[in-house]
């Protein structure tokens, strides 16, 4: 009998004190604030796709006639500061203003224009040549008003 008022009590007290489990709105907001702040936080990554306005090449017509270049040199700046025109060197590695090459660029640029052809410069720089010597370049190709300037970096392959 002791066995059965026992079973019997446990059973009037978990039917007698049940709670009937409501809406939890804590949890529920935490829940919203966590999802804002990472939506929050993930609108800083998004990247912003911009258009890119290109022109693709289209069927060639007969009528309109290409310019070719007649007129291609190579500028070489070697490691010690000798610079070269098609493989033939001009003034000294320690001659900052390079005037025959200077004025060998300005012979060939007025040349070139009385014949109505561009002059298209490589400049041709190894790995260890100085900044200071291609810009001694560049001044020169600027002062003989060369624009159509490229430029690569360590030798050639043959």
């Amino acid at each position: 009998m002791k066995y059965w008022n026992t079973l019997s009590a446990m059973k009037r007290l978990i039917h007698s004190d049940t709670v009937v489990p409501g809406f939890q709105i804590a949890p529920m907001i935490d829940v919203v604030f966590v999802i804002m702040l990472f939506f929050m936080v993930m609108v800083g990554t998004v990247k912003i796709e911009h258009e890119l306005n290109t022109k693709l090449p289209g069927p060639h017509d007969p009528r309109l006639k290409t310019p070719f270049p007649d007129a291609e040199i190579t500028i070489g700046i070697l490691e010690d500061g000798t610079v070269t025109l098609n493989e033939e060197a001009f003034d000294s590695p320690r001659e900052k203003t390079l005037p025959s090459l200077t004025a060998t660029l300005r012979r060939l640029a007025e040349s070139s224009a009385r014949q109505q052809q561009t002059v298209l410069a490589t400049v041709q720089a190894e790995e260890q040549a100085t900044y200071e010597r291609v810009i001694d370049v560049l001044n020169s190709l600027h002062q003989a008003q060369i624009q159509n300037v490229t430029f690569t970096v360590g030798t050639q392959p043959l």
